[in-house]
């Protein structure tokens, strides 16, 4: 029986020994790699009462125990499956642990295994316990020594954290590399790496003259698809310094990409080791998204360095104080490297469609969670994209001087502790003379919260009223919230902005008063998208009209257009006969007509998806829903089809190179396809523009609409895309993808096969997460297929999965329990699969986690 025991943030309580310095030697094997670690052990003098020290450790063969040099016997301590227990311990003492481990069996991908060729380690958030025995947690935090013995030839490159202090060769071929991190860290942020690759190098000189040597790690052959990461970590390393005045602090910084990772990418000091999809890319083998989102994680796991390395967390309830933090920064990074508005669209869209449905499902939990069973099921969009955003709300609230001067503080309080997110409050309220208590609320508060507002305007004073409230998410309860309202007041004639600035909602309700305006203005609310809340703000489609038009705000512009959308949605979704009305057909084509940025167009004419509407309506039929969304699209394609027609031709004109604009009009190019490909009468345009295309964002985009629509052309150009492209990993993971989304009535015996397919393997969670992951994401009409047929499925591979990988099972049964917004017979379908999870034999406490709350709802 698995345990699904809770841990709880309220039971904290500070370790009862500390290990100050560790001194690590690992011989690398296969199958039986022997790890020697001598620690410093010092008992916390808060903490006297014990003189039990308990470590934890897992999957592993103990060899032998020495302390202060003396062996110890079998009964001075107790080995469990998951701890090691050496009693009556003097209070400091050096304790040397000698393990055995088989990197080649480790399928789970946590501590050190084997990623193809290389040995890779992964110890977010518990495996460096699948390592050697320890204190595995985030608040003993320890200077490490590592010295990596290996097969010269098989394994030339062998890497860890620091600096490299010394390299010698060995008898029998092998040979040993020395590494010393001078800098405390926790153990989850220990790395290790060993393999042959291709090695890209440069440098970087800090604002005070320091050169830092940048190495960048890829399997053989690839070196030519690494100089845009590169690059971008330049980029990362300077922007800090410009923006937080952050420094490098080591005399290296490296990136090791690899194929089997479970996450994106890991921060580990000065050796980061990435998933190969954050890292790869050149222009025939990626798409601008990717080269978007590249460049995004490179900036994410620098920015790491000081918010979340140097200063780290005192337990792993505090998870978003490190990733919040560095979420915000990494968004901020990214907008000032490309456009500010499709940046912070881009992040919304992603939060509404998905963290929403988070907070409203069986696993919605605070930003701080409160209790924990499996802490790998806490990296969720909650903690990281909405705490994020709450890291958002405080810079809106202090301004960005207020909130630079609050970094400040932190990061001069806390160099080198193992902090709380009570902790970063402070810091930034003592910096500003501020009292955040209230606003501190969003670190306990579950689901989303819903702002409602009207306004008056009074013809006579000239004076508006705008009476704002909150209430907590569905089933909460909690004190009232601090919530930054931005807001942009219109002239309703001119478009022309009368006020604008943030408000600040602190009370259940309020009203705020606005004199001296000459007319009734249009009223923008939530500009920037200024909290991570619902508003419920009903306006006329004419507000809405002004609203697309003329705000400054960016986010405001598109978030009017989607409005009109989304209730146009509705009203297809509740009525099959009704059709598109012809202000909505002006509307459209006033977008289309519109002289604004390509990138941003493409963002407003796209309509809002399956997830997202699924959170606008309530009882859903995922059916009819689909027929909605489909209708919609093909009326607005009958309407605009000579608008769609001539932007796509003139954005094929003129769209090559790597500049901000080429991508836009390949972003707004392909918008248009997306429509134009509902006529089949388009299938030859996708086939030429499949054939031509100079650049995977225009190839991929080709099969993707022939694949949607299930046009004449896909079998032949899907066939063609596999052979040109087979023996490149990451492009296959892209046609993975897009199998799992073909609309054809056959998908589950397409599915089935491309399980036996020779390119796919379920220890690769890339691979996975392309063809499991998108069909349970990425295909609505089958997946919630009525028959059941794709909750079987999914379940069924889940099941297969967690045997292999309990993290990546994990990721991918939130479309099973997620059903919250679906009509009960779907509801019933999802239980009955998860009911049948939930009976076999020793699953993990990963899926068992998910499901226990999900059928507890």
């Amino acid at each position: 029986m698995t345990d699904l025991t809770p841990m709880y943030l309220r039971d904290y309580q500070e370790s009862v020994y500390q290990i100050p310095k560790v001194d690590l030697t690992i011989e690398l094997d296969d199958e039986r790699t022997l790890v020697r670690s001598s620690m410093t052990v010092e008992r916390n003098t808060n903490r006297v009462e014990q003189d039990v020290l308990v470590l934890d450790g897992h999957d592993m063969e103990l060899v032998t125990i020495h302390i202060d040099g003396v062996l110890l016997s079998t009964d001075q301590y107790q080995v469990s499956q998951e701890s090691l227990i050496i009693n009556h311990c003097p209070g400091n003492f050096v304790l040397t642990i000698e393990t055995m481990i088989n990197p080649k069996a480790n399928t789970a991908l946590e501590g050190i295994y084997k990623s193809g060729g290389a040995f890779c380690s992964q110890c977010e958030a518990e495996g460096f316990r699948r390592i050697t025995y320890f204190l595995d947690r985030p608040d003993v935090m320890s200077i490490y020594t590592t010295t990596i013995i290996a097969d010269k030839d098989k394994y030339p490159f062998l890497l860890s954290n620091g600096n490299c202090i010394e390299r010698k060769d060995l008898e029998h071929g092998k040979h040993l590399v020395s590494w010393h991190d001078p800098f405390h860290k926790p153990c989850y942020l220990f790395a290790l790496v060993a393999g042959d690759f291709d090695l890209l190098e440069d440098a970087f000189t800090t604002k005070s003259g320091r050169n830092v040597d940048l190495q960048l790690f890829v399997d053989k052959g690839n070196l030519f698809k690494a100089h845009y990461a590169m690059q971008a970590l330049k980029d990362s390393m300077a922007w800090d310094e410009q923006v937080f005045d952050l420094e490098y602090d080591l005399d290296i910084y490296m990136i090791v990409a690899v194929d089997f990772f479970n996450m994106g990418a890991m921060e580990n000091k000065g050796l980061n080791v990435f998933n190969s999809k954050y890292v790869l890319a050149d222009e025939r083998s990626a798409t601008d998204d990717d080269f978007f989102n590249i460049q995004a994680v490179i900036g994410h796991e620098y920015f790491h360095n000081w918010t979340g390395n140097r200063v780290t967390c005192r337990d792993w309830f505090q998870l978003s104080l490190k990733e919040g933090l560095t979420v915000f920064r990494d968004q901020q990074f990214s907008a000032d490297m490309h456009q500010k508005d499709v940046t912070r669209i881009n992040n919304v869209r992603v939060l509404r469609a998905h963290q929403f449905a988070e907070d409203a499902g069986p696993m919605a939990h605070p930003i701080r969670p409160e209790k924990v069973v499996e802490m790998n099921n806490f990296y969720t969009l909650t903690v990281y994209e909405k705490g994020s955003e709450v890291i958002r709300m405080l810079h809106t609230l202090l301004g960005e001087t207020g909130f630079q001067r609050g970094i400040k503080e932190y990061i001069a309080r806390h160099d080198g502790q193992a902090v709380t997110c009570d902790d970063f409050i402070n810091a930034m309220a003592d910096a500003n003379d501020r009292d955040l208590s209230q606003f501190s609320l969003w670190y306990s508060q579950v689901g989303t919260p819903q702002v409602h507002a009207n306004a008056t305007y009074d013809l006579q004073s000239k004076s508006l009223s705008l009476r704002l409230s909150q209430t907590p998410g569905a089933g909460q309860q909690h004190p009232p919230l601090l919530i930054p309202i931005g807001f942009e007041l219109l002239n309703p004639k001119t478009g022309e902005t009368m006020r604008q600035g943030v408000l600040s909602l602190s009370d259940a309700a309020q009203t705020f008063e606005f004199e001296e305006l000459a007319l009734q203005p249009v009223i923008a609310l939530l500009t920037g998208f200024s909290a991570p809340v619902k508003l419920d703000f009903p306006q006329s489609n004419d507000d809405l009209l002004r609203i697309m038009t003329s705000a400054n705000d960016g986010f405001s512009r598109w978030e009017a257009s989607q409005s009109l959308f989304r209730q146009c949605i509705a009203n297809y979704y509740k009525d099959t006969g009704y059709r598109l009305p012809d202000s909505l057909q002006q509307a459209f084509a006033n977008i289309l007509d519109a002289d604004i940025e390509p990138a941003f167009k493409a963002l407003q004419i796209t309509l809002p998806g399956f997830a997202e509407m699924t959170e606008f309506l309530q009882d859903v039929e995922p059916q009819r829903l689909l027929a909605a969304l489909e209708q919609f699209e093909q009326d607005l394609l009958n309407s605009q089809t000579a608008k769609l027609t001539s932007i796509y031709q003139q954005c094929t004109e003129r769209l090559f190179g790597d500049s901000e604009q080429a991508s836009g009009l390949r972003a707004l190019k392909n918008a248009c396809l997306h429509y134009l490909a509902g006529d089949e009468d388009f299938d030859g345009e996708v086939v030429s523009q499949f054939r031509q295309a100079r650049n995977m964002t225009e190839q991929i985009a080709a099969l993707n609409a022939a694949a949607q629509y299930n046009l004449p052309s896909f079998e032949n150009i899907n066939n063609a895309f596999a052979e040109q492209w087979q023996e490149d990993t990451l492009v296959m993971d892209k046609w993975f993808a897009i199998q799992a989304k073909v609309q054809d009535g056959n998908i589950f015996e397409r599915l089935q096969s491309l399980l036996s397919h020779p390119k796919f393997s379920m220890e690769n969670p890339n691979r996975v997460r392309s063809l499991v992951g998108s069909f349970a994401n990425s295909n609505p009409k089958y997946f919630h297929d009525p028959s059941g047929k794709g909750y079987e499925w999914l379940a069924t591979q889940i099941a297969i999965l967690d045997k292999i990988n309990p993290q990546v099972a994990s990721r991918l049964i939130t479309g099973l329990i997620q059903g919250q917004g679906f009509c009960q017979e779907v509801q019933s379908r999802l239980r009955k699969q998860l009911a049948g999870l939930q009976k076999l034999e020793n699953i993990s406490a990963d899926i068992g986690e998910k499901i226990s709350a999900a059928l507890a709802k």
